[in-house]
């Protein structure tokens, strides 16, 4: 049950009432460190945390209470203090979930600034993202954690600018006996562990806390392709945000919500770990890779029926791997299944209801906005919509005049880019100017409106989505949403994932294409195409090609990744189109470039050749031939 002190939000009206009174005029925590005092002082002895090393063993966890995180946090703040981590400081974190991940990362948001980094981006990006932030401290898993990722930091840190690598331990096992970690010329390696041992227990921060207006967190947006940006929230953001999502349900005092995505995503931290501190409830995380772990899906229903928790927070691919396997447990604790990230797919919905009885509730939100900023209440749920706004905060649909950069909101129930203002929109993006840092909303925020970049209208404070801008198929003009393409194909029965991207096309600028998974092999592409064609009532929308792959790709934390689908289906079709002009000596590669298609012909003696072939398309064509780049 939700605290006594927290209000009601159960319907539109309730939102209304909420916001009669002033934000300022609430007792809220207003920093994240204060956010875990007030815990710490309400609940010192319940958990805040269950940590399970191994879902081959989900009985086994790690218990962390609200005091023993205070404790802990207190104890690394000082550690990293001596380190020389200050208010302006960050320290990158870059690891599997654990325990020591979470209360590193509320310790250097206690001393400075957090800045959870992808452990899967390349060396490039990685470098891109530690020049923004200045960062010299990288927290990461040590080599009993993740072994792979502990060597490739332990070679590269240096070169990156970092001066201390500390290595976490994993969940569950004991301190001491540990062998001495490797070092590199001008690197020092600590366990971080022995970095707190030696000083009596501390109470207090080593320096003053930090105040609402002080920079939080770094977290960086894509990076997957393209140069990441860094977004930076302070700490008023984010302890607002964990009171707004800890207003619409999910779990209350000594209730459960599972956590599994990783802690380098705003989900994580604000939903799964800030937002459970707002009403006392705990967080359960399975396994360092969480979702991400193969492993988990065949005994998450047993891991429901045992720690009986009430709600869960995932991405819709989760949701459909969930919805394939058969409940064989008790999971009648579990009434809440928050969705978001992602479009959620109809064909996914509707299976993970048959499977469960439960409806997924969606939510809305983004990096910039620091994570959400709407809300599907509990026995809500409006097809189409993803839920209501929350307090606070306002959503228009509007029309930006590119001429003076001026935002025109649109009447309610008409379409245009959605745009968010409140307390939760960031401070800025990251900007670096030879050696000084800076924080600026650039063209993101407008008119003091964020830029969300996706479509859709508001009806009644609840938010209904029509595509994202950058994912609109455009062709010849008309606009295209990829989800009346994908909700076709996962209707299939054969269909456990589904795409749609845009293809080069000479004539219309892009056409559709799909790319899909299936359960079954039997399944024909003809027969996919029949069925598509069948359910896509606009001629225009029906997917010219429908490719099958094993596996969709993803990203980490589960969402379609649609670059490098985009880049495929083009890769394809140039190839073809070469080839029926005798051209097969010519390599194709391709790439995105400041949002636009790039592409590079590698060859000897065809290449000026295929590269008239390809005049006409909306693409940069780049040709490389006997060692000369033109």
């Amino acid at each position: 049950m939700k605290p006594a002190d927290l209000p009601p939000l159960t319907s539109v009206a309730d939102l209304h009432a909420i916001e009669r009174v002033p934000l300022a005029d609430r007792d809220l925590a207003l920093t994240t460190y204060d956010l875990l005092v007030r815990a710490a002082r309400r609940w010192p002895d319940a958990p805040c945390s269950l940590w399970i090393p191994d879902t081959g063993a989900i009985e086994h966890h790690k218990t962390v209470t609200f005091g023993g995180l205070l404790d802990r946090v207190h104890a690394m703040a000082h550690a990293l203090h001596r380190l020389g981590v200050g208010r302006q400081d960050a320290v990158t974190l870059m690891a599997p979930n654990c325990s020591d991940l979470f209360a590193v990362t509320l310790a250097a948001e206690a001393v400075g600034i957090a800045a959870p980094v992808n452990a899967a981006l390349d060396v490039h990006h990685l470098a891109h993202i530690i020049r923004l932030t200045g960062s010299r401290v990288l927290v990461t898993a040590g080599p009993e954690l993740e072994a792979t990722l502990w060597n490739r930091l332990l070679d590269g840190a240096a070169g990156l600018g970092i001066e201390t690598l500390v290595a976490l331990s994993p969940d569950g096992r004991r301190h001491g006996g540990a062998p001495a970690l490797e070092t590199r010329p001008e690197l020092r390696t600590v366990r971080l562990d022995d970095l707190m041992d030696g000083g009596p227990p501390v109470a207090v921060l080593p320096t003053a806390p930090p105040a609402p207006d002080d920079l939080a967190a770094f977290f960086h947006t894509g990076g997957t392709t393209g140069t990441p940006k860094v977004a930076a929230h302070t700490h008023h953001n984010q302890a607002v945000m964990a009171w707004s999502i800890a207003l619409v349900g999910g779990a209350g005092t000594g209730q459960s919500i599972v956590a599994g995505l990783p802690l380098f995503h705003v989900n994580a931290l604000l939903v799964t770990a800030l937002a459970p501190m707002v009403t006392g409830a705990r967080s359960i995380w399975p396994s360092p890779l969480g979702y991400r772990d193969p492993n988990l899906y065949a005994s998450f229903w047993r891991l429901v029926e045992h720690y009986r928790p009430r709600a869960m927070s995932a991405v819709p691919t989760v949701y459909a791997f969930l919805a394939a396997v058969p409940v064989d447990a008790d999971i009648s604790s579990l009434t809440t299944a928050v969705v978001g990230a992602a479009p959620l797919p109809d064909a996914v919905r509707q299976a993970f209801a048959r499977t469960t009885g439960l409806d997924l509730l969606e939510g809305y939100g983004l990096t910039e906005g620091t994570c959400a900023s709407s809300a599907t209440l509990p026995g809500d749920v409006h097809p189409g919509s993803v839920g209501q706004r929350l307090p606070y905060q306002r959503v228009e649909a509007a029309v930006i005049d590119r001429a003076n950069g001026r935002v025109r909101p649109l009447p309610a129930g008409e379409t245009g880019e959605l745009v968010i203002s409140g307390p939760t929109v960031f401070a800025g993006y990251l900007r670096r100017d030879g050696g000084s840092r800076s924080v600026s909303g650039g063209d993101a925020v407008v008119d003091g409106r964020l830029r969300t970049g996706d479509l859709g209208f508001v009806q009644d404070e609840r938010i209904h989505l029509r595509g994202r801008q950058k994912d609109l198929i455009i062709r010849s003009g008309h606009n295209i949403d990829p989800a009346v393409i994908e909700d076709a194909l996962l209707a299939h029965p054969a269909v456990t994932a589904a795409a749609a991207v845009g293809r080069p096309d000479r004539s219309s600028g892009e056409i559709p294409v799909a790319f899909v998974a299936l359960a079954a092999t039997d399944v024909t592409v003809e027969e996919l195409t029949a069925w598509a064609r069948g359910r896509i009532s606009e001629p225009a929308a029906r997917p010219k090609l429908i490719t099958v792959l094993d596996a969709i790709p993803l990203t980490e934390i589960g969402k379609p990744f649609k670059p490098a689908l985009r880049e495929a289906a083009a890769a394809r079709h140039f190839h073809d189109e070469l080839a029926e002009h005798g051209i097969d000596a010519v390599e194709i590669g391709i790439a995105h470039e400041a949002g636009r298609l790039v592409v590079r012909l590698t060859g000897d003696g065809e290449v000026d050749k295929a590269a008239a072939v390809l005049q006409g398309y909306d693409v940069r064509v780049h040709t490389e031939a006997k060692g000369t780049r033109r």
